[in-house]
């Protein structure tokens, strides 16, 4: 647990939430800046600052139950899709540095959903950029 650290003081009990759900290793909040109804945050309950040194096993943890909660908010709250997203880094959009996951509940009804894309799917991408990035990764991911 960091002092410091926002997430860890909600886990902990010291800051007030609106839990959704706690196993062992995870916790499952509301969160108050939502991008839709229903939006909320899946947190290891052990500190890690973000995507780079969460232990696997507690990603996966988080991963699990970003799945079981989401199969729930289809019935629960009439939602027509779901999104599941990290944010790693400043540059990113991440403003509390302790990993998680935002599982943001999707409407065709606007007025229940404030999310809009930063892009636009279905626009395709320079090819040959894609390519020379894949080669790039898969160099990287061989090194080490």
């Amino acid at each position: 647990m960091s002092q410091d650290c926002l997430f860890c003081g909600i886990v902990a009990g010291d800051v007030p939430s609106a839990k959704v759900a706690e196993t062992e290793t995870t916790y499952a909040f509301m969160d108050i800046q939502p991008g839709s109804d229903g939006h909320l945050l899946v947190v290891p309950k052990r500190h890690s600052t973000d995507l780079r040194d969460i232990p696997p096993a507690d990603l996966a943890e988080v991963a699990i139950e970003s799945q079981r909660i989401a199969k729930h908010v289809f019935e629960a709250w009439g939602v027509d899709g779901v999104n599941l997203l990290n944010c790693c880094g400043k540059d990113a959009w991440q403003t509390v540095f302790h990993f998680h996951m935002h599982l943001i509940p999707r409407y065709r009804d606007k007025n229940k959903d404030r999310l809009r894309l930063p892009f636009e799917p279905g626009v395709r991408g320079d090819a040959a950029l894609i390519e020379d990035l894949a080669s790039s990764m898969r160099s990287a991911l061989q090194e080490g």
